[in-house]
């Protein structure tokens, strides 16, 4: 698929309580926590997307659409329902969905998750799908019909043709805590990072 056919989203709108606050803000090694992500993409060689958050938007986005989800205490369901109504708005034949709290991407890995035919998602352990994942247009209309704090992986679970792929090691580590962020930074100044 052309990469200029998929939205790519960073989901950015969760409200950070276990850290605070403040999360996609915070300095990781120098930079915004949440621009990890966004420069992964770019890497990968995809165009950029839009960042949803809460009414707050990002100022970590440059470059980036703001898409504002108005009620984020809704859950996560409700970011995922106004992106995709957004890429079946924009005629996109995708929707990349990334994480903003994943300072460990791979761009090659999503590199390889965009060229991956949709339905497509990270393999996390226990086997179960998950963001990074990739839904195709005929996939749009349920993400938009989802409600509560559950993501998507029961619709991703439900297709037969999903491809799984696997992540690299550290992938998948995600910051929740302030001592989260202090061991992401700690890993990439070491530049254990993962590399494109």
């Amino acid at each position: 698929m052309a990469e200029a056919d998929v939205l790519v989203a960073v989901l950015a709108a969760g409200r950070a309580s276990r850290f605070g606050g403040g999360k996609l803000d915070a300095d990781c090694a120098g930079r915004p926590l949440g621009r990890y992500v966004l420069d992964a993409a770019q890497a990968a060689g995809l165009p950029a997307g839009v960042v949803v958050t809460g009414p707050e938007g990002c100022w970590f986005g440059e470059g980036w659409d703001c898409l504002i989800n108005p009620d984020p205490a809704a859950g996560l369901a409700s970011s995922l329902a106004i992106t995709a109504q957004l890429a079946i708005e924009r005629g996109a034949r995708a929707l990349l969905l990334l994480l903003a709290d994943m300072p460990l991407i791979s761009p090659a890995f999503l590199r390889d998750l965009s060229r991956t035919p949709a339905p497509a998602a990270t393999r996390y352990p226990g086997g179960q799908p998950g963001a990074p994942a990739l839904f195709g247009a005929g996939m749009l209309p349920d993400l938009v019909r989802l409600t509560g704090d559950r993501g998507a992986a029961s619709l991703l679970n439900s297709q037969p043709d999903l491809t799984l792929l696997d992540p690299p090691p550290q992938m998948l580590f995600d910051v929740d805590t302030v001592e989260d962020l202090a061991q992401a930074a700690t890993i990439i100044a070491a530049g254990t990072r993962l590399q494109p």
